[in-house]
């Protein structure tokens, strides 16, 4: 493997890791949970000032409008965060973007909120390694690369969306209208084990409400003039399982609706989640739950609206992501560092880039485990580790053979 020489290997050791770490001790210090608007305005404002250190304009992009639907059967507006966008050298021929996200899954009164040392070189504490490390990795990578010649024949896009972890719905156009066109793309979520080991081929996800509309009676005098929602709610949850088979998963999650005990309940709402390994799966399950809803609409006399869909396409490696993996582990070669991959059955924006045919690799961030939960830590070395690893892939994208 050919060595890392000259200015390349000075700007691949010069990345600070000090600096970075205070950076992710201030922003992990920040709750930033996706439904707390003021956590966010203020790790969006930290953020604007730290990537001003790269030569692009930097703007915060509205949400787009996203709804869902409430417990009693209506839709609702939801609220999100801004989004960082940093535009770096738009006119230039070759051009590639990279994301993260701000929030994190713990809201404001989580009890989650400290940062602990567990030891000398690995840190406990909300959002440390999903991904408010991975942010820093992604800025020192490209502040260092801005310090070469070569590097200014590129341009690139940096997106960072505050909504990430409830499926990037309001920032999913936005995802789309800046991968459109791109040479690649990275993402920094944390890598897929605490030894870096990259998420490969990645499943889809979708989330459905079911709305369900039936009529009241009293559930002692005239029962059978009532239709009853949550029974036909409680019909389609059992059907929708069974339509799970290896290519696709199917979690009913939730039912809500109804009334007093003596009430033949009028509504309910069936929320579920469905994972498709390939986009023909994806096909197929839309296909079955449509002749479903008939047969339960018909059977139970109900009225049933649907909510939601597939919000992350399935996410498979063709031949040029393929590429862009090898270079991955190239690069890590070059740096001592052993990259392998491994398929998941996780989402993450990687799988809404890849719908638009740019390749990807989306665990380039930290080394850490346990995230979503508050044994999440992240392992500090890594970020100057995963930095200077970002750094060399850049440049090879910048200066080497097409994928």
């Amino acid at each position: 493997m050919k060595p890392i020489e000259g200015p390349l290997n000075r700007v691949a050791q010069s990345i600070d890791g000090a600096q970075m770490f205070g950076q992710v001790e201030r922003w992990a210090g920040i709750n930033s949970g996706t439904g707390n608007l003021d956590g966010l305005r203020e790790v969006a404002g930290q953020l604007s000032d730290a990537f001003s250190a790269l030569p692009g304009n930097i703007t915060l992009e509205e949400p787009g409008p996203v709804t869902q639907v409430s417990a009693e059967g209506q839709e609702v507006e939801v609220e999100y965060g801004k989004h960082l966008v940093c535009c770096v050298r738009p006119e230039a021929e070759r051009r590639f973007v990279l994301t993260g996200h701000m929030d994190t899954v713990f809201p404001a009164d989580h009890p989650f909120q400290a940062l602990t040392w567990l030891d000398d070189e690995v840190l406990n504490g909300p959002g440390t390694a999903d991904m408010k490390g991975g942010i820093a990795v992604m800025l020192h990578a490209l502040k260092a690369l801005e310090g070469l010649s070569a590097w200014q024949k590129v341009g690139y896009d940096v997106m960072i969306n505050a909504d990430e972890e409830t499926g990037s719905l309001s920032s999913a156009p936005l995802i789309e209208r800046l991968a459109k066109g791109k040479y690649a793309a990275l993402t920094y979520e944390p890598a897929a084990t605490p030894e870096g080991t990259l998420a490969h081929a990645r499943g889809g996800s979708g989330n459905y409400s079911l709305t369900v509309k039936g009529k009241s009676a009293h559930a002692g005098r005239n029962p059978r003039e009532g239709r009853n929602a949550i029974v036909a709610a409680a019909v389609l949850a059992v059907r929708l399982k069974d339509l799970q088979r290896d290519d696709i998963s199917v979690n009913p999650a939730r039912i809500e609706g109804g009334a007093a005990n003596n009430v033949v309940p009028d509504h309910a709402v069936l929320r579920f989640n469905i994972r498709p390994k390939e986009p023909a799966a994806a096909e197929w399950f839309a296909s079955e739950m449509n002749a479903l809803l008939g047969e339960v609409r018909q059977a139970h006399e109900v009225d049933i609206h649907v909510h939601g869909g597939i919000t992350r396409p399935p996410k498979p490696v063709d031949r040029r992501a393929q590429k862009l993996f090898d270079i991955v582990r190239e690069c890590g070669a070059q740096l001592g560092q052993d990259i392998d991959w491994q398929s998941t059955g996780g989402v993450c924006d990687g799988n809404n880039i890849a719908a638009t045919g740019v390749p990807v690799v989306d665990t380039m961030g930290v080394r850490g485990g346990k995230i979503h939960s508050p044994d999440e830590f992240m392992i500090a070395p890594s970020l100057v580790e995963r930095a200077q690893l970002s750094t060399l892939v850049l440049h090879r994208l910048a200066t080497g053979d097409a994928l």
